[in-house]
């Protein structure tokens, strides 16, 4: 019995591999383990073991039938092993792709935030940063920061969205690791208003301090000069931890806090729009990716308005490459503006 088990378990077992390293291909890492052919040959091997180790407990055995015994009885507690150790594999492996898909999606944030500060530089707008928290590795968990200049939201406001990238991650894996991997990052726009006709009573708001994480010297990291402001009502959170003034965090923090509710308030105002729009002349639903950014390919999509543009290195120094992109972006959003005045006119 122990020697069909293995034939059995052997056939199968090929496919370990290829269903754990695949999950990121749409494959669960545990199809293998849920193999009904599998389970049967993994219940009876338990049962083996069950059996034999009762009989061996009896003592009323011969010294010839104890050995045959034994041989079954480790037959039947090595493929129990075997099948803890596929476990265990496939818990790694979850593991391992769990942490390729974070270092990825966080390398992609600092490029993305790479490219928005040279395109800042190229258009000789002010980029003043709030907030920069970086990971491991050189990647980049979240950002927050400030552009000023001519026209900053009339170019910028077509960044805001989830962004996708495509690549084989740069570290040491075996060549059956070594294919391309996709994560995601995600852009808010939020227009900056000098005056925002928005009154935050204090009862509505609380403040807390914490010390900056980021670089800053001595006195930034051993005080409590970052601060964190939230609206109570909505659940609304700014903070801001560039400078080593608290008055002057919590007066940029409460800026930002009136830029996000006064966009909050906008957006209901373009929801309620789009909703009356949709319902009058119905529009295609977006993808929720904006762009594709195939490193592999050396390519970049934009979905909305279908703008493919190659070398991607020299698109994502935030130049010419960018600017043209969203200049055609806002040439497509006035035609469709167009369109639609001349047809409710119609």
């Amino acid at each position: 019995m122990a020697a069909a088990l293995w034939r059995l378990v052997r056939r199968v077992s090929p496919r370990v591999l290829t269903a754990t390293v695949c999950r990121s291909a749409g494959h669960r890492s545990d199809d293998f383990l849920q193999n009904d052919a599998l389970r049967r040959v993994v219940k009876r091997a338990v049962d083996e073991h069950r059996t034999v180790s009762s009989r061996l407990e009896s003592g009323a055995v011969s010294e010839a039938e104890r050995r045959a015994l034994n041989r079954r009885l480790l037959d039947a507690s090595a493929l129990m092993e075997a099948f803890e150790e596929t476990q265990l594999l496939g818990r790694e492996m979850e593991d391992l792709q769990t942490l390729i898909h974070r270092d990825i999606c966080q390398q992609f944030t600092r490029e993305m935030f790479d490219m928005y500060q040279g395109f800042a530089s190229y258009k000789n707008w002010d980029f003043e940063l709030f907030n920069y928290t970086p990971a491991e590795y050189g990647g980049l968990h979240h950002a927050s920061v400030r552009v000023s200049g001519e026209c900053v939201f009339r170019w910028l406001k077509f960044e805001g969205g989830t962004h996708r990238v495509q690549r084989i991650p740069e570290v040491g894996l075996s060549s059956r690791m070594q294919r391309i991997h996709t994560g995601t990052m995600t852009v808010i726009v939020l227009p900056q208003m000098e005056e925002v006709d928005i009154d935050i009573a204090p009862k509505d708001l609380r403040i807390d301090t914490f010390r900056s994480r980021g670089a800053g010297g001595q006195h930034v990291n051993t005080t409590d000069s970052a601060v964190r402001l939230v609206h109570l009502p909505t659940g609304t959170v700014s903070e801001c931890q560039q400078f080593r003034s608290q008055l002057k965090n919590r007066e940029t923090a409460l800026r930002v806090l009136r830029a996000r509710l006064h966009q909050c308030m906008m957006g209901q105002q373009r929801e309620q729009t789009h909703t009356a729009r949709r319902l009058q002349v119905g529009t295609r639903a977006q993808s929720e990716r904006i762009r594709t950014y195939n490193f592999t390919q050396d390519r970049v999509t934009d979905h909305r308005i279908g703008f493919v543009t190659r070398d991607i290195k020299e698109f994502m120094r935030g130049a010419e490459g960018l600017e043209d992109l969203l200049q055609l972006l806002q040439e497509n959003q006035d035609r469709e503006e167009l369109l639609k005045l001349l047809k409710d006119n119609s």
